[in-house]
């Protein structure tokens, strides 16, 4: 048996997107999308990241929601995920919260490329919208990563059971 100084599994030069789908397990996510013209988010918590050139995010959302709308004017949007300081931003974005003026004032958010991104968002991708279609009560959006940011993430909002937990 040979003792290793080191994890011998270890990835020499990590897959960004990998990095950013094992950061997703219960975490809250917020997509985003938007531009001059209107600018749309939402809580989304069924989601998931498939590896493959491109990568692409899978999201289950509400097909009457404006972020539907935002998403197939624009075909881009932004998915960040959130901290536990975010928690009242958040439910403003799932609309179980007040937002006075929206739930874009309810914290910094800054343009880039694919949308309105959460100023202070350590882990983040960029994506472009490829594929919306029906699946059941829901629209099922396939988003190309394009862009991945990974951040230390060391608060992650999860969500369990209905309720917010602190990691």
């Amino acid at each position: 048996m040979t003792i290793h100084t080191g994890h011998p599994f270890l990835d020499p030069e990590p897959d960004p997107v990998r990095r950013f789908r094992g950061r997703l397990g219960g975490t809250v996510t917020l997509v985003t999308a938007g531009d001059d013209a209107s600018r749309a988010g939402l809580t989304v918590s069924s989601l998931m990241v498939a590896n493959g050139e491109p990568a692409r995010v899978l999201a289950l959302v509400d097909p009457d929601s404006d972020l539907a709308d935002v998403v197939g004017r624009t075909g881009r949007a932004v998915v960040q995920l959130l901290s536990w300081a975010h928690r009242d931003l958040a439910e403003a974005f799932a609309g179980t919260a007040p937002a006075p003026g929206g739930p874009f004032r309810t914290a910094p958010f800054e343009e880039t490329p694919w949308g309105p991104r959460l100023a202070d968002a350590a882990t983040w991708a960029g994506v472009r919208s490829e594929s919306a279609v029906e699946v059941g009560w829901s629209l099922l959006l396939t988003l190309a990563v394009e862009q991945v940011t990974i951040g230390t993430d060391d608060q992650p909002l999860v969500h369990r059971r209905g309720r917010y937990v602190r990691p």
